[in-house]
């Protein structure tokens, strides 16, 4: 998990030009997903981020690295999604976000646990190989919560397609 900062949900920070902040760009940048009480979520929610990248010129590929990219984004969404589902009360939402550089996505959900990867690793088990995929996959992840209020949002960060 990130040591190195917590940034609040939904906040990019500034784009790369200086142009400002998530909360200032256009939607167009930004999806959300509500998944409360839904079924089926996490192939809703792989869905949702694909066509997203589609929408955002990820998809379809023009090469290789860019097609790896994007799967590591669906990857990484159903790593999320998933732990929240088997550990977490179920996921509430996700959103989905992107500057020039990093794509975001959050889950959030209503349970009290603290998402880690599991120690000691072992690849030939398994199970329990959720947060490690997505800790090796991504740029940062972390773990925010609401004061005062039940639930986290778990973040992960992965950067654009070059």
């Amino acid at each position: 998990m990130s040591t190195t900062r917590q940034p609040p949900p939904g906040e990019l920070g500034p784009e790369p030009d200086g142009a400002g902040t998530a909360a200032a760009t256009s939607d167009a940048r930004i999806r959300s997903l509500a998944l409360a009480g839904a079924s089926g979520v996490v192939p809703l929610a792989r869905d949702f981020t694909r066509q997203a990248l589609y929408d955002w010129g990820w998809l379809p590929a023009s090469t290789a690295d860019r097609r790896a990219a994007a799967e590591d984004v669906l990857l990484v969404v159903s790593e999320l999604v998933t732990n929240a589902c088997l550990h977490a009360e179920g996921p509430e939402g996700l959103r989905v976000a992107h500057t020039a550089k990093v794509l975001r996505l959050e889950v959030t959900d209503r349970g009290t646990g603290q998402p880690a990867p599991r120690t000691p690793h072992r690849a030939g088990r398994p199970g329990g190989h959720g947060m490690f995929i997505v800790q090796r996959l991504c740029l940062d992840w972390g773990v925010v919560r609401a004061p005062g209020e039940a639930g986290k949002t778990v973040w992960a960060e992965l950067a654009a397609p070059s």
